[in-house]
């Protein structure tokens, strides 16, 4: 490997050490109804978004919340000597993708049928660190 790419390497795996990465995978409801729980939290506190998503009346964000707990947990196995509270954790990307379609047929009258799309989506989120330089100030 050349010098050039071996130092870029070196640089996208330190970067990588911060971020925690958690998704979740064919959840049965419509990528919509998602996107409206999900732009609730992006960019905030990982604390503050927790809060939100606990006292949130959608159905959606019970699968957020657990989501963003399993984020968490990652971030801690790949960084155990920092707290969290150190690490000041947050939200760095969230978003959610068009997962697979279930096509049903109920019945119309006079003897039609309409199609019936049973949508599913994916949600991934990256939970980034904002390190504070303490001997700076």
């Amino acid at each position: 490997m050349g010098a050039r790419k071996h130092i870029m390497a070196e640089r996208l795996k330190a970067e990588k050490k911060n971020k925690a990465v958690a998704k979740l995978r064919n959840c049965p409801s419509s990528p919509r109804k998602m996107r409206l729980v999900v732009d609730l939290v992006r960019g905030k506190d990982v604390n503050t978004a927790l809060n939100i998503l606990k006292y949130s009346s959608k159905n959606a964000a019970a699968d957020v919340h657990k989501l963003l707990l399993s984020a968490i947990a990652n971030w801690k196995i790949k960084n155990e000597s920092v707290r969290i509270e150190d690490a000041n954790l947050y939200v760095k990307e969230i978003f959610v993708d068009e997962g697979r379609m279930l096509k049903r047929i109920r019945t119309a009258p006079q003897g039609r049928a309409h199609r019936i799309r049973k949508r599913s989506n994916h949600v991934t989120v990256v939970l980034d660190s904002v390190v504070t330089n303490e001997s700076n100030n």
